[in-house]
């Protein structure tokens, strides 16, 4: 019987033949280099990444070139995610209540040092004008080519554009990112999931966002990331899938919930996901990312080496990324952060996590020259 590990060497020799291509042929050159390094290194690597790093911590807010990982580990983190949810309705700050403005400046910093981009997007509900989880029936219907809310939803479309456009280093040049809208479709609590929408809708909705911002509006510095919640089999992960020449990252989401008792059940869960997850990067010839994880406010001391390490250390991933370390909730009454902070009780487990060479964060990605 053959190993699903050698399974995936034969799929890396085959696709290695094949050559590793971003799903746009009219990409920056920046945005092709990204896509075939992050293709290679992901066999050897695994890059750590946080939301909103830059822009606000425990304790802290707005504060320049400050991050919780930072403090803790002695680098930024190699990817940084960002969300644009508000954007589509003119809002100065996006759903985080993060500036626009200094968003751009913050994923310039990051840039500018080696790090990586990845962008997402929670966005409004257009068909009742309510958030992302108001999961109202025929939401994507509404917004397809003939749909009540079809020039509605090109309006947000054109914003996004107009957002991605301003992206440019100190030199000018488009900042490549990876673009990951519509995110956790395998789920039950967007108005893109699957509970609401069918697979056909679903696999229009993409085509229609990604060929626009192509076609219609010339961007060409974005690699989109195809991102599920949960799922059993290759077939389930691959439902809504809308086609190889409009995806370049697969990916999925999922959190470590209840006690930290109930790890081992946790990681038997995840490495389940990821080898299904390796098996359809492999066969499709791209990139795999766990583009969200964590365990909200690290309640086990070792999770990073007892529990993530464990989780991923037996797959090509070209990346993980934690959420959000937003604080003390007022209203929920509670913490609610991802990454530790200094002196959280998980921070040297953080800090030896961050040292196995496997993991990269800023300084590691930068020498290995992504853009190049």
């Amino acid at each position: 019987m053959v190993s699903f590990f050698g399974v995936l060497f034969c799929c890396i020799l085959l696709n290695t033949a094949r050559g590793q291509v971003c799903s746009d042929k009219m990409a920056d050159s920046a945005v092709k280099a990204l896509y075939k390094n992050l293709f290679t290194l992901q066999h050897q690597f695994t890059i750590f990444g946080h939301q909103d790093a830059l822009a606000y911590g425990v304790g802290w807010k707005g504060i320049s070139k400050q991050s919780d990982v930072k403090s803790v580990a002695g680098d930024y983190p190699g990817i940084y995610g960002w969300d644009i949810g508000h954007l589509e309705l003119q809002s100065l700050n996006n759903i985080d209540n993060v500036s626009f403005r200094k968003m751009k400046q913050y994923i310039r910093e990051g840039y500018q040092r080696g790090g990586v981009i990845t962008i997402s997007w929670h966005l409004h509900n257009p068909l009742t004008g309510g958030s992302s989880w108001d999961t109202t029936h025929g939401t994507i219907a509404s917004i397809l080519p003939g749909g009540n809310k079809h020039e509605l939803f090109k309006t947000w479309l054109d914003r996004v554009a107009a957002f991605m456009n301003g992206l440019k280093d100190n030199n000018g040049q488009f900042i490549p990112v990876l673009f990951r809208p519509f995110h956790e479709l395998t789920g039950n609590w967007f108005w893109w999931c699957k509970n609401v929408s069918t697979a056909v809708e679903f696999r229009s909705l993409w085509r229609f966002s990604v060929n626009y911002l192509r076609k219609d509006k010339g961007i060409h510095h974005l690699l989109y990331v195809y991102n599920t919640a949960n799922f059993d089999n290759d077939a389930d992960f691959l439902e809504r899938y809308p086609g190889d020449d409009v995806v370049d990252l697969v990916s999925f989401d999922m959190y470590q919930h209840g006690k930290k008792e109930d790890k081992q059940e946790f990681i038997d869960a995840m490495r389940k996901q990821i080898r299904i997850l390796c098996n359809v990067a492999a066969e499709k010839n791209k990139i795999a990312a766990l583009a969200e994880t964590g365990m909200e406010a690290v309640p086990d001391n070792e999770w990073w080496t007892g529990v993530l390490w464990p989780v991923i250390k037996d797959f090509p991933l070209s990346y993980v990324l934690v959420w959000r370390n937003h604080g003390y909730m007022q209203p929920k009454k509670k913490m609610h952060y991802y990454a530790p902070y200094p002196g959280q009780l998980s921070a040297d487990n953080f800090k030896k996590f961050t040292t196995n060479p496997r993991i990269l964060l800023e300084k590691g990605v930068k020498m290995k020259k992504v853009y190049q």
